[in-house]
Order: structure tokens, then C-alpha cells, then sequence
């Protein structure tokens, strides 16, 4: 008697699944989102040193950083759009090949123009995250997703502590172009490995692709981040700071209107005013603005001199593997993260998430002198930083519509990056009014930074009620509409227009 054909597994989009390209999904868009993290995090040993060996002044070299920050920031929303209009595949293969071109330009140059051309095309890697994250809903059931999009979440904080050690014992023992070389090759395999083991999204958006809209975004980011990240240097009273800070105003008024009126908006606004969005995108803002305080404070405190009376004199590769717990327990709390979130709600772990933050920044300000109180503090709001980031993404993917997921989470990862960028204009102007003369240099004092502390701690508190001010499922429920569903005016308002 003949024997049934077997009926072949499908995943949630009714495809069927590929074998190994399948189980490597979740490795292969980690990878990608590690070598991001890793790809902004290795200039950072160069930078006392690349004056030097580019023949530049050192506010030049600081264009290395950013230059990659602003494009970050630009790409991030305009590639996620891309990416549901387009295929997320496409785009994610794109923004690796951009990064890795980038990596190449920086192992075959010395000229400080070539370098900040490359590290701008290296930005582009910010969209790596929520793009991945948008194919994760795609792709894995319901089962899988939430500890995968925490897996992926993670990835940020696990690549910037293994970029900064990896980094400096490349520099200490290897010319510096080595250092891009190997990241040259990872970025190329990682290219490979999303081509190769990501399948096309079958939820694409509709309409066509916003130019207008991505100019206006564009023209505007750059001149507020601009603004905010050389406040510090040019004068936050000076001429060039103030005419930035009002043309953002203006230029992003403008586009706010543009994104009202036009039919397919590269920022779909009515969904982003909705509150379970919009406050996600406010609470991703203020967690960004915590968790980069640490990373800031914590490598310039335990590098300062032995003088000062806290310091530790440590070395950048000492350094960077006092960043190695931090990121270790990164990974090990992601999948927690996700049962949190599976068990009480998303907006739960992000809250809680934000209160581990605060609580870490009080034993930074209680204790910040000993190495071991120090690295605990470090980890604690390392811990919380991958609460709150794992949730943030998967509130966003619960409130949005699946062709929307990508351009919703690129907007999420924005706000966390003007938030980053906010927080390191606030430290840097904390600790510049806080210094003391040590061997003739002035160097900040113990109570600048634990003012800096105790600020990003006061803004990881407002991070918590904003979390909690975000409706949860039951609500909308309540409301009639089950999660992700937009709401029927808002899809009437779309129609309309």
C-alpha cells in the first residue's frame, strides 16, 4: 500500500521552510546586528591617535564620529520605509554593503575626507536593527518571535563591548588599517549570510517611495544633531548653533505638514500620534538618553589619571574588557526579557527596565571609586538597558500593521539615537563645568560625574512613566481592536487623503 505523501511544515506566512536557511535566520541576523554594534565602536581607541596618522587637527578626526552618528540617524528611518515598500532583504543586504564599503575605504586610505565619507557610509548599518526585527515578524511564529526580537535587541550592547577590546588589541599589537580589514571581511560575510539565509518578506507596503519626505527628514536631523552634538565645541550661544536649532525647527515643521498632506507618507504621522506608538517613540528616547550616559562616563572614569584621587589609570584595552560583563549580560537576559514581556506585557518589561537603569545609577553615584562597585553598576544598568530595548521593538510590532514594522521601528531606533545624542551634548557639558587642573590638564572631578549620573538616572525615571503611561492590550481591547490593528479612522483619514 502506497504511503501518504508527507505534507510539508509551513511557517506563519505559508511558505515552506527552507531547511538550514531557515534555523540560520536568527544567527545571520544577529551577526549582522553584532557587526553593527562593532563597526561604531572600533574608531573609538583610534581617535587620540588618528591626528597623527591622518595629518589632521583633532576636530576634524571627530567628524569620524560624526559623520557616522548623522547618517545613522538620517538612513535609519528612510531605509526602513525602503525596506516595506521594496523588500526587507534588499535593503538589509544593502545597508551591510554599504557598511562593509565603508570598512574598505577605511583599510585603504589615510586621508581624513576619504575616512569621513566612509564612516558616513558606514551609518547606514543603524538600520540593520529594525529591519531584522521587522523580518523576524515576518518569518518566525508567534512562539519564537519574542525571544528572538529580544535576541536581536541585544545585539546592540553585546557588539559595543566586544568592539572596544577587539579594537584596541588590534591597534596595540597591528597597523591600524588592520583593523578594517577584519571588519572589512566580517561585513562581507555578513552580506552573504542575508543574502543567503533571508528569505523576501511577502508583507510589502503600498504607494511609492517619499523623496520629498526623506529630503525633508534629512535636511532637518542633520541640523538638529549637528547642532546638538557641536553645541559643545562651537558655543551653544553662538551663531552657527542657534541658526541649526531654528532651521530644524522650521525645516521640521515643514516636513511634519508635507507627511499630513501627501497620499503615502514616508512617516505615517496618524499612526505615530497614536498613543501606543507615540509614547513607545518618547520612552525610546529617554532610555537611549540613560543607557548612554553609562557608556560615556564609565570609559572616561576608569581611564582617568591615579591623581585625581578616583581614578584608575586603566589602559583602552583594560577598559574595553571592563565593558565585556556589561555585554555578557546583555545576551544571557535577552531570552528573560522576553518571558517578562510574554508573562506581564511589553510595556511592563519596559518599565522595569528603566527602573533597573535608575537603580544602577544610584550605586554609581553612591560608589564610583572601587573597580568591582563600579563594573556591578555598569551591568546593572546594562541589565535594564536590555529590558527596555528588548520591549521597545516588540510594542512598536503590536501597535503597527505588519507593512509598516520596518519604517515603525526605524522611527523607534531614531528617537533612541536623538536620544544618545542629547545625553552625550548634556555629559559633555556637565563634565566641562566640573573639572579640575591635574598635571597642568584640566580633568573632571568625582562630583561632575556623579552629576552626570544622578541626570541620567532622573531621566530613566521619567523612562518608567512614560512606559507606564502606554496603553496596554487590555485597553485595546477595550477599545474593540486587537493589537496591531489600526484604528478605523485613522485608515479612513489614509484613504481620504
Amino acid at each position: 500500500m502506497a504511503q501518504p505523501a508527507p505534507i510539508p511544515d509551513t511557517t506563519s506566512t505559508g511558505r515552506v521552510p527552507d531547511g538550514l536557511r531557515k534555523r540560520m535566520t536568527v544567527p545571520v541576523l544577529a551577526f549582522g546586528g553584532i557587526l553593527m554594534a562593532v563597526m561604531q565602536t572600533v574608531v573609538v581607541p583610534l581617535l587620540p591617535d588618528l591626528p597623527r596618522l591622518t595629518g589632521s587637527s583633532a576636530g576634524a578626526v571627530s567628524w569620524m564620529v560624526t559623520a557616522t552618528l548623522l547618517s545613522g540617524a538620517v538612513l535609519t528611518p528612510v531605509l526602513g520605509r525602503a525596506g516595506d515598500l521594496y523588500g526587507k532583504r534588499r535593503v538589509l543586504t544593502g545597508a551591510l554593503a554599504l557598511m562593509t564599503l565603508g570598512s574598505v575605504m577605511c583599510a585603504l586610505s589615510s586621508q581624513i575626507g576619504i575616512l569621513i565619507v566612509a564612516r558616513a557610509l558606514q551609518g547606514a548599518a543603524a538600520a540593520v536593527v529594525p529591519l531584522s526585527i521587522s523580518v523576524l515578524r515576518d518569518e518566525l511564529p508567534p512562539e519564537r518571535r519574542g525571544s528572538a526580537v529580544a535576541m536581536m535587541s541585544s545585539t546592540v550592547g553585546i557588539g559595543a563591548a566586544l568592539g572596544l577590546p577587539l579594537a584596541a588589541l588590534v591597534v596595540q599589537y597591528a597597523d591600524w588599517h588592520t583593523m578594517f580589514w577584519l571588519t572589512s571581511a566580517l561585513g562581507a560575510l555578513g552580506v552573504a549570510g542575508v543574502w543567503w539565509a533571508i528569505a523576501d518578506s511577502p508583507d510589502r507596503g503600498s504607494g511609492r517611495f517619499d523623496v520629498v519626505g526623506a529630503v525633508g527628514l534629512a535636511a532637518g536631523l542633520i541640523c538638529l544633531l549637528l547642532g546638538v552634538s557641536q553645541g559643545g565645541q562651537w558655543g551653544w550661544a553662538s551663531g552657527r548653533i542657534v541658526g541649526l536649532f531654528v532651521a530644524a525647527l522650521i525645516v521640521l515643521a515643514l516636513w511634519w505638514l508635507q507627511q499630513l498632506r501627501t497620499a503615502h507618507p514616508l512617516v505615517d504621522l496618524r499612526l505615530a500620534s497614536r498613543p501606543r506608538v507615540g509614547l513607545s517613540h518618547v520612552a525610546a528616547m529617554l532610555t537611549g538618553f540613560a543607557f548612554y550616559a553609562n557608556s560615556l562616563v564609565t570609559a572616561q572614569l576608569v581611564q582617568a589619571p591615579k591623581a585625581t584621587g578616583y581614578g584608575l589609570g586603566l589602559t583602552v584595552f583594560e577598559t574595553g574588557l571592563c565593558l565585556l560583563p556589561a555585554g555578557l549580560t546583555m545576551l544571557l537576559l535577552s531570552p528573560v526579557s522576553a518571558r517578562i514581556s510574554a508573562a506581564r506585557g511589553p510595556r511592563i518589561t519596559l518599565a522595569l527596565g528603566a527602573a533597573v537603569i535608575a537603580f544602577g545609577y544610584v550605586i554609581r553615584v553612591v560608589d564610583s571609586r572601587d573597580l568591582w562597585v563600579i563594573l556591578v553598576g555598569a551591568t546593572v544598568i546594562s541589565s535594564g538597558t536590555t529590558l527596555a530595548y528588548s520591549a521597545l521593538p516588540t510594542l512598536i510590532l503590536r501597535a503597527v500593521p505588519a507593512e509598516q514594522s520596518a519604517s515603525a521601528n526605524g522611527v523607534n531606533v531614531l528617537m533612541r539615537t536623538i536620544g544618545q545624542a542629547a545625553s552625550s551634548a548634556a555629559v559633555a557639558a556637565v563634565l566641562v563645568h566640573h573639572t579640575s587642573p591635574v598635571a597642568g590638564l584640566p580633568v573632571p572631578t568625582l562630583p561632575g560625574y556623579q552629576l552626570a549620573f544622578t541626570l541620567a538616572g532622573v531621566v530613566a525615571v521619567a523612562a518608567v512613566a512614560a512606559a507606564l503611561s502606554i496603553p496596554g492590550d487590555r485597553a485595546q481591547r477595550r477599545a474593540g481592536r486587537p493589537a496591531g490593528q489600526v484604528e478605523p479612522a485613522l485608515t479612513q483619514a489614509r484613504e481620504d487623503a
